[in-house]
């Protein structure tokens, strides 16, 4: 995918791509901690020179501008080194989950058709790639990426980077069950960053600490890039036990970190973790699922405030509304939208509704002040341009989510698109666990939905529908896709149904489905 230089104004406050992201901290305090990790610990100045000499192994390697660089690596200084070095080069970055099954994984290189994969020896063991692997150890000193840096000169490419060309790949899925790229441009990935620096969230004092993996391109904008726009440092942790996670804080002195309802709830639950473990954690942000009132109660009692909630999606990147601790809360509100977007609800001819009217949540940029125009969705879906068409269009990003606006901007979400289930704050697409269930040709069909759960927000269920005759148990399907999926797609109960009830068209209808789960009900053949 191939996008042309567009005319933006500039993001207010600066920088105006990820390859300059740490130029301020450079000039006003170089010797102070950017980046920390389990393996690592960077000044501004030494990250500097780590990055130039990452970007310089990289274009040893063959690597120029709109190449793509894969990597599947935990948490630690290598990754965000190895994502400064793709933005200094105008090369486009993947993150590829580690949780993620070598099919799964394998899928993704090929078909961003990435030249280098950047990931753990036990990977690199375990995945057949079209792509050069690379190891990567992350407690290691005598790697092959290792040595390819080592041996790089430290000063800065002099490279011409196009903040708006695509820098950086998510996938996600779509109705099919093949994941599906979702292509951002260096401009995009700041906005998130600089709007928390224009909001005042965190000061040069904070030490942010990312918790979720930085593989999700999403927390490499709320993570190192909103630090660094913030001129602070970035703390990446490899732990979410709660013990882990509090060892963490506590010697860190972690000020802010951002984790979804499951982590945060044992962190403030687990008998091992002491309130002085917690003593620095001021700014405890959550999101990435629904909040269980149980849990809302425990957040107000031990910080003294409201759960911040709002609504973003992998195209927009990030959230696009917020919910604002120092106004009262409105039940079932996702808040009002951030400075650089204005929220549309659309009905199906595209005409915007009114107040109260349910249609579809549609983001585009804000229309006045001093982010007029700044904001950009996602470049695209890669190599689908139809996808991309039928997605952004009328200068607005279409979400398919269906949702509603009050007379004071509060935006509520009604229905998730394409049935997105979020387990524990990690996204479940039905369609790629349905996919995985079909290959067994003993599956007439099946369904995939949410449990409801209090902790993790919802489980996996799926209910399958045998083809007639045949004969087999749930144990052999869930072998099949612990195979095939990430452990936390596989579906936690299967459950078996003699016929779907289905619309006219032949579609399942899911509703019911939800119904008999929230019911108690369709609980056979386990």
């Amino acid at each position: 995918m191939n996008a042309p230089t567009q005319a933006r104004p500039a993001i207010p406050g600066g920088p105006q791509s990820a390859a300059a992201v740490l130029d301020a901290g450079l000039a006003s305090h170089p010797e102070r901690e950017a980046l920390v990790g389990r393996h690592g610990r960077y000044t501004w100045t030494h990250l500097d020179a780590e990055a130039n000499r990452a970007a310089r192994a990289l274009t040893a390697l063959g690597v120029g501008g709109g190449d793509r660089v894969a990597m599947a690596l935990p948490n630690d200084v290598d990754i965000v080194v190895g994502f400064l070095a793709c933005m200094r080069l105008g090369a486009v970055w993947l993150g590829i989950s580690l949780a993620l099954a070598p099919p799964e994984k394998t899928y993704m290189v090929e078909d961003s058709d990435a030249s280098i994969l950047l990931t753990t020896p036990e990977i690199v063991a375990s995945i057949r790639s079209p792509a050069r692997v690379i190891a990567v150890d992350p407690a290691g000193t005598a790697d092959e990426w290792r040595a390819l840096v080592a041996s790089a000169d430290d000063a800065r490419l002099d490279t011409e980077v196009d903040p708006f060309a695509p820098a950086a790949i998510a996938y996600t899925s779509g109705t099919t069950g093949l994941p599906k790229g979702v292509v951002h441009s260096q401009h995009n990935l700041l906005l998130p960053g600089a709007v928390a620096r224009a909001r005042a969230q965190y000061t040069v004092d904070d030490r942010i600490g990312v918790v979720l993996p930085l593989t999700l391109v999403n927390l490499i904008a709320l993570g190192p890039l909103l630090a660094w726009q913030g001129g602070t440092t970035c703390v990446a942790i490899d732990r979410i036990d709660a013990p882990g996670l509090a060892g963490w804080i506590r010697d860190e002195r972690v000020t802010a970190v951002s984790t979804v309802p499951t982590i945060m709830h044992d962190l403030l639950t687990h008998p091992e973790v002491a309130p002085a473990d917690l003593e620095t954690l001021r700014k405890p942000g959550v999101g990435g699922a629904d909040c269980p009132e149980s849990f809302r109660d425990l957040y107000r009692r031990t910080f003294g405030a409201e759960v911040t909630v709002g609504y973003g999606l992998t195209e927009a990147p990030t959230a696009v509304t917020m919910t604002e601790p120092e106004r009262p809360a409105v039940p079932g509100s996702a808040g009002r939208a951030l400075p650089h977007v204005r929220i549309a609800i659309c009905g199906p001819d595209g005409t915007e509704l009114g107040p109260g009217e349910v249609g579809e949540i549609c983001v585009g940029p804000a229309t006045g002040g001093a982010w007029a125009d700044v904001y950009t969705p996602m470049l695209g879906y890669w190599g689908r341009p139809a996808e991309t068409a039928e997605a952004i269009h009328d200068g607005m990003l279409h979400t398919g989510d269906l949702g509603s606006i009050d007379a004071n901007g509060e935006l509520f979400v009604r229905d998730r698109r394409h049935d997105l289930i979020i387990r524990g704050g990690a996204n479940v697409y039905p369609a790629e666990v349905e996919r995985v269930l079909h290959d067994d040709s003993r599956v007439a069909a099946c369904a995939v939905v949410g449990r409801p759960d209090e902790r993790l927000g919802e489980r996996v269920v799926a209910f399958v529908e045998p083809v007639e005759g045949s004969h087999f148990d749930a144990d052999e399907l869930l072998a099949h896709c612990r195979v095939n999926l990430a452990a936390y797609k596989v579906p936690e109960e299967i459950l078996f149904v003699d016929r779907f009830e289905r619309t006219a068209m032949g579609k399942i209808v899911k509703t019911d489905l939800r119904r008999r789960l929230r019911s108690g009900g369709g609980r056979t053949a386990l």
